[in-house]
């Protein structure tokens, strides 16, 4: 029964694309697209807009599969709230199917709405809101699968800003950033399979990663970094790392044997050495302090926004990977978010200027720039198939079409 029904919704939505990006920080989780045939020269200096759409408050991203695009927003009610799901079309725009569900708009100290992003997977959709709840939609209309809360069913506490972990489908498993160092779900069904505890999470989501030849996923929680085994959640080390309000959200990136985690509030990012039984520390500095932008590791260079909230002198910089040196700073903008592809930074500002940097440790060097929006810019850019999806806070998501061959 459950294999006719994982290939069922396996075929909904169709073969996935090799440059669709179905999941928050794209394929591999980790900010970079291996996207190359996309131009940065634009006729009269301006991106050409595609389509723009209302996709209601918030700070979901987008995730792209089989030529549809899914993302999630607050209608902005304060109380008597919904988030809803929109499945869009890729090229037009045009909804194809939404899902509301309850979920105020809670605005503390920020605009509010959902942080987590849809993750795509085998016709499946899954997304969490800030209360806890989950659900599983199928891809090809959005109805209800499963859904839980995490909350009241399985007794996680809620962390102070929501829980905003995406989804990582781990095998048939569906693994959050929730409780102590995570929770597991059925893929299929919902059911709880592990949890690790039940204290507040931090903000970011699961990331995989190979260490010794074991697989592992590394857990940003609001005191540690943590990495788990991912069949049952057991923990393999733990480094302390002790953030004001316990806001870490900006997920661990990783390169060979080293991972590089960042938080704000003037904390800092380190370098950890993970070859040996316990990760050691290499290097840590204050140079790129991420409140809520991903970094971003290419060659031997971490590239990063080192910036808090509405700050108006946030940075981008590239750092040395073994060292911590600053290679480069940026000219000062507001502090926006970061993607990667095909070795080009695609930087939106928090003030909603598109920004092009070669990914080089050389020299900061601007290959286009143009204002796409208005209004806040949290949101990390999404490119796929030579789409890119720039989104503000109060719900204005763009289409911005870079492909070779249409200018």
């Amino acid at each position: 029964m459950k294999t006719a029904f994982a290939l069922a919704i396996g075929l909904a939505v169709g073969s996935l694309e090799a440059a669709d990006w179905p999941r928050h920080r794209g394929p591999a989780q980790n900010g970079v697209s291996a996207e190359t045939d996309w131009v940065t020269t634009w006729p009269g200096g301006q991106p050409k807009r595609l389509w723009k759409a209302s996709v209601g408050t918030g700070f979901s991203s987008v995730a792209v599969a089989g030529r549809r695009v899914f993302t999630v927003g607050s209608d902005g009610l304060k109380k008597g709230g919904k988030d809803v799901v929109y499945c869009l079309e890729a090229e037009t725009g045009k909804p194809v199917w939404t899902f509301g569900y309850s979920q105020d708009l809670d605005p503390k100290y920020y605009d509010g709405g959902p942080g987590a992003t849809p993750t795509i997977d085998r016709g499946q959709v899954f997304v969490v809101g800030r209360h806890g709840w989950v659900h599983c939609l199928n891809a090809e209309n959005g109805s209800v699968i499963w859904k839980r809360n995490l909350a009241s069913e399985s007794g996680l506490k809620v962390p102070e800003w929501g829980f905003n972990s995406s989804v990582h489908v781990e095998g048939d498993q569906a693994i959050l950033n929730a409780g102590s160092f995570g929770i597991a779900l059925d893929r299929l069904t919902g059911r709880e399979l592990w949890v690790s505890g039940k204290d507040e999470a931090g903000y970011g989501t699961p990331v995989p990663f190979e260490s010794k030849g074991r697989r592992l996923l590394a857990m940003f929680a609001a005191k540690h970094a943590v990495a788990v085994d991912p069949k049952d959640g057991t923990e393999v080390w733990r480094v302390a790392w002790k953030t004001s309000y316990d806001v870490n959200s900006s997920d661990p990136v990783f390169s060979q044997n080293r991972m590089f985690v960042s938080s704000g509030y003037n904390k800092g990012g380190a370098v950890y050495d993970l070859s040996g039984a316990d990760p050691k520390q290499l290097w840590f500095n204050k140079e790129v302090r991420a409140h809520m932008s991903g970094s971003v590791i290419i060659g031997d260079c971490i590239y990063g926004v080192d910036g808090q909230g509405d700050d108006k002198d946030s940075q981008l910089k590239c750092l040395d990977l073994g060292t911590g040196s600053v290679r480069w700073a940026s000219p000062k903008a507001g502090t926006g978010n970061l993607t990667a592809a095909g070795n080009r930074l695609l930087w939106i500002t928090g003030g909603g200027e598109l920004v092009v940097v070669d990914a080089k440790p050389d020299a900061y060097r601007e290959l286009a720039r143009a204002q796409v929006g208005g209004g806040k810019h949290w949101t990390a850019p999404t490119i796929a198939n030579g789409l890119v999806y720039v989104r503000s806070a109060k719900g204005d998501l763009v289409c911005l079409d870079l492909r070779a061959l249409s200018q």
